[in-house]
């Protein structure tokens, strides 16, 4: 229960009026509820002719003998003057105008709660999402991306279903039970202590049985994590499945997974199912031992209760089973809702290793050069760059080549601070790139990857994209430039075009422009061009080559490539190999040594 007053006190704050206004209303509801039910025994005292006549009023005082006292004497009076039957209807139209009112400020304590419940979970949902995108590349690496999803959707469904749904619970149920139980101790003292001795032991009962729920429920919610992966790998790469004949094996692997999901939620469901049986059960045996004690009672005159008295008190003693079931219930719910939340603040509490510094170099222009100080950087042990030592003037060209693996992409991912070097700096206009703004550094940047990245969005809003209040002739001309304003004109609604999911209505050429042109929108001073023509056919590479030429042109460059033809003209070219740089010179030099960069070039026929 600690755990879930937590949750609550996290999220509710911003909420506190509706929180306050349910409260009350719920207390009101409470209030006309008990009345409604103690109006029964009147009604049956009426009935069976058993109430004493009281003829005299007593002075007014907020007491609930003195108020008894005086409703008794009205209706004798009513009684003696117009006979039982008016009396009747007196008492039947105060029972219905408090049902009116109950079930009113019923509807308007759920009315305020409903504004809890959703405002919680949009916020649940915007702090996930924002999290996700303030984490750095690296800590995605460590995470599969479907149990990422698993925890932005179905975690955060099941925190709604189960520990927003039971807000009403902790706001009306406790305030109901309270009131009956007031109530059925100005019927009875005995009776309700003997009931306050029964309670606790039903309820330590349901709490055994639900304490392996959280566990359970936590395994499955990982297990769907697991599910969601498997999906996402299968879309991703749903070419090599039919290219290479592996439909069968990934419909095994996803059964098997889909089988173990199945036997966890059996596991958690059938715990889960049982919680209504067994409060049930419980339920009817206090109410039989409870009619046993009080029947005892009024037989063997042991007290003062009337049996009409004892029937309202079993009236308003049952009234409690409801909220007591569903505050059973709830606890079973809020278990698996505790296991989401878990997950969830799996992301919330998430550190970032990459942050700006508390007083960071504010950075407007690139003036002079970036240099690389003898730098080391590992993603996890061993050393993927070694002594990188680098310096790359304003305006110049620094091409990277050399096997897969051998460290050219980390070189360049360095510099945006997506990973931070763990030996030496790297500097901007000799600043240390950690002691600026990232978001200053970045706007110095503009990317183009091997892989464009596109937005199932329009043409125009790809192109746009980050940047703030831009024109269409701004967007049309970055487009003319990238080589991408016929093609796109061409289509059906021009730039409004939608380009489909990752811009899957696109040729690998046609995203690969659409690419460039939202950099050269962007018009950074620092180029970083990651293999962006490796994956292209010869007419599109040349389209897209012409595009990089227009926008490298004073700019400053750092071009990764596996094809040297495309980087003939670097003013620097380092040749990378097992995290070091071996090699370094222009085109011309590099071939005169005859070493790795000679040998490149010859296993690509390139004279």
């Amino acid at each position: 229960m600690r755990e879930i007053f937590k949750v609550l006190k996290r999220f509710i704050p911003p909420y506190k009026a509706d929180l306050i206004l349910s409260f009350i209303y719920n207390i009101l509801a409470a209030v006309f509820g008990i009345f409604s039910f103690v109006m029964m025994q009147p009604v049956l005292e009426i009935l069976f002719t058993q109430n004493k006549e009281i003829k005299t009023k007593l002075p007014w005082e907020f007491k609930f003998d003195v108020i008894k006292n005086n409703f008794y004497y009205f209706v004798t009076t009513l009684k003696l003057e117009h006979g039982a039957e008016a009396a009747l209807v007196l008492v039947g139209a105060i029972l219905v105008i408090a049902v009116f009112f109950k079930v009113l400020f019923t509807y308007l304590g759920s009315y305020h709660s409903v504004n809890i419940r959703n405002g919680v979970v949009r916020d649940v949902r915007t702090l996930i999402y924002n999290k996700i995108i303030s984490l750095p590349v690296g800590f995605f690496s460590e995470e599969r991306k479907g149990d990422i999803m698993s925890r932005t959707t179905g975690d955060v469904q099941e925190v709604e279903n189960s520990i927003m749904s039971s807000i009403d619970m902790f706001l009306k149920n406790p305030i109901l039970i309270l009131a009956s139980l007031i109530t059925m101790i100005s019927y009875s003292i005995q009776m309700t202590l003997f009931v306050f001795i029964l309670l606790p032991i039903a309820g330590g009962i349901i709490g055994k049985i639900g304490k392996s729920l959280k566990k359970t429920s936590r395994r499955g919610q990982d297990k769907m994590g697991e599910l969601l992966s498997t999906i996402e790998e299968t879309l991703s790469g749903l070419r090599i499945v039919k290219a290479f004949n592996a439909e069968h094996k990934m419909s095994e692997r996803y059964g098997r997974e889909n089988n173990d999901y199945r036997r966890i939620m059996n596991s958690l469901m059938r715990r889960r199912v049982l919680a209504h049986p067994v409060s049930e059960f419980l339920g009817t045996l206090v109410i039989v031992i409870v009619l046993w004690y009080g029947g005892r009672l009024i037989l063997h005159a042991h007290s003062q209760l009337t049996p009409s008295g004892f029937i309202a008190y079993m009236v308003v003693f049952y009234s409690i089973i409801n909220p007591a079931k569903a505050f059973t219930q709830a606890f079973y719910d809020i278990q698996k809702g505790l296991a989401a939340m878990n997950r969830i603040d799996m992301i919330l509490d998430a550190k970032s290793d990459i942050e700006d510094k508390e007083n960071p170099v504010p950075v407007e222009k690139f003036e002079q050069a970036i240099r690389y100080n003898k730098i080391n950087f590992a993603y996890q042990k061993d050393d993927v760059l070694k002594d990188i030592e680098v310096e790359i003037p304003k305006g110049k060209t620094v091409a990277l080549v050399g096997q897969s693996g051998s460290g050219k992409t980390t070189f360049a991912d360095l510099l945006p601070r997506f990973y931070d070097v763990r030996k030496g700096s790297i500097t901007i206009d000799g600043v240390d790139i950690r002691d600026m703004k990232m978001y200053d550094l970045r706007n110095l940047m503009g990317i183009v990857n091997q892989e464009p990245i596109l937005f199932n969005d329009t043409f125009f809003n790809n192109i746009a994209f980050g940047i703030d209040d831009v024109t269409m002739e701004q967007v049309v001309e970055a487009a003319k430039v990238a080589n991408a304003h016929d093609f796109i004109s061409a289509t059906e609604h021009g730039y409004y075009s939608n380009i489909g999911d990752r811009g899957s209505k696109l040729s690998g050429g046609q995203r690969q422009r659409i690419s460039i042109a939202r950099a050269v929108l962007k018009n950074p001073p620092i180029m970083i061009l990651d293999e962006a023509t490796s994956a292209l056919d010869t007419e599109s590479e040349k389209l897209v080559q012409e595009a990089l030429e227009k926008l490298m042109q004073n700019r400053t460059s750092i071009v990764i490539a596996h094809r040297l033809s495309t980087i003939r003209n670097a003013d620097l070219i380092c040749v990378f190999h097992e995290g070091e740089i071996k090699e370094r010179g222009t085109h011309e030099e590099l071939m005169e040594l005859e070493g790795i960069y000679h040998k490149l070039c010859q296993m690509q026929s390139f004279a």
